[in-house]
């Protein structure tokens, strides 16, 4: 990033004491963003704006409001000791409106990217249910999470027109390096072109097989399942059920019909609420071009528990904590900036080892100063 940007937005910042930007943290990736707004009647700097944006979100605003709010009450005092006045909620609108929300992923993702060793990446995509109320569009988005981590890598917002699987290359695209990488995806991202561009990369790819793919399900389910011996078993209780995990993987002849597969798994799952006697079972294949050699069972286990894990800790964080099924703000590129915004703060609080997000929100809005120094603000 050029020093320039960094120096630039520092200077944004009152002269009454020194402000500095940890260069490690994403308010400095954010310098480079651009402001979207005519300079005539321009009354609050953009720089302070970001900051009450990444800060507020991080405190667990789920709205403009709320937002608003946070900078007016919750953190006036530590604002106004760096210069940095209390917006309206339509000023926070109406730059939202207008944000390059591209650059904002981009800027996002790539410091994300460099804050972490990507071993693993999900790919998984949510529609922002609440951007369609009021004739507003429809706003879907596409995510690869690192898997250690949960840090948002890169997003790519789903046209109306396309789907998810249009969008894979382009999101994988935006992290330059992901050779040795395992990317991990449901049952639509189980596509050939998708095998293809994965092995190009020299990435591997661990996808559910479901009936999408009615040819490779029907193979894959015929293979002698019974004559395989468990290669990992795991049983755990949560949200009031019992839970067993079965998992058995072989290798594949030339026949299977996909490229570059070298082993298949058969996932079974067994749960019941606790207290009970009756099972209901569930059975799971998945192909994968890691060879028995490099995917053993407990890895293909760990990367399968991991990708549900995303699936559902990403999008169930950001409708339960921050409430985005139920969002109002429709208007403009306002729905996928608030997304993105929920996005760079699970990021934050992920790479920061915090493991209940709900309580670090709280944190984080009691101790104003605690969201400032997460975001990269350093007040002497």
């Amino acid at each position: 990033m050029p020093s320039s940007h960094l120096a630039s937005f520092i200077d944004e910042f009152a002269k009454t004491g020194p402000v500095e930007i940890d260069p490690g943290k994403v308010l400095a990736a954010l310098a480079e963003l651009p402001d979207p707004r005519k300079r005539r009647g321009v009354r609050h700097r953009f720089a302070h704006l970001l900051v009450i944006m990444v800060c507020s979100v991080v405190a667990g605003a789920t709205s403009l409001v709320e937002m608003a709010e946070w900078a007016a009450d919750t953190a006036r005092d530590q604002l106004a000791a760096l210069g940095i006045g209390a917006p309206h909620a339509t000023t926070l609108a109406r730059v939202l409106q207008r944000l390059d929300a591209d650059a904002l992923d981009r800027l996002a993702g790539s410091w994300a990217q460099g804050m972490t060793a990507v071993t693993a990446i999900a790919i998984d995509g949510k529609e922002v249910r609440g951007a369609k109320n009021g004739g507003g569009t429809r706003v879907h988005l596409l995510a690869g999470v690192d898997h250690a981590t949960g840090a948002v890598l890169v997003q790519e917002n789903v046209s109306e027109k396309h789907n998810e699987i249009t969008y894979f290359k382009p999101l994988l695209e935006g992290i330059k390096d992901i050779g040795g990488v395992i990317v991990t995806a449901d049952a639509l991202h189980t596509q050939r072109e998708h095998a293809d561009y994965l092995h190009s990369r020299s990435a591997h790819y661990v996808l559910t097989v479901k009936a999408n793919q009615p040819k490779l399900h029907d193979q894959l389910r015929a293979l002698p399942w019974k004559q395989v011996r468990a290669g990992n078993t795991s049983k755990e209780t949560a949200n009031g059920r019992e839970i067993q995990r079965i998992i058995k993987c072989v290798g594949l002849a030339a026949g299977i019909k996909f490229p570059h597969a070298a082993q298949a798994a058969q996932i079974t799952r067994k749960s019941r609420p606790i207290g009970t006697r009756k099972w209901s079972t569930e059975t799971v294949y998945i192909v994968t071009s890691l060879a028995p050699a490099q995917g053993k069972p407990e890895l293909i286990a760990s990367l399968i528990r991991g990708h549900w894990g995303i699936e559902n800790g990403l999008h169930w964080r950001r409708d339960v904590t921050w409430r985005e099924d139920g969002s109002q703000v429709r208007r403009g590129n306002a729905p996928r900036v608030m997304a993105s915004l929920r996005n760079i703060a699970i990021s934050i609080l992920r790479l920061e080892g915090e493991p209940n997000l709900a309580k670090a929100t709280r944190g984080a809005r009691n101790y104003p100063h605690r969201a400032l120094k997460l975001a990269g603000l350093i007040i002497s």
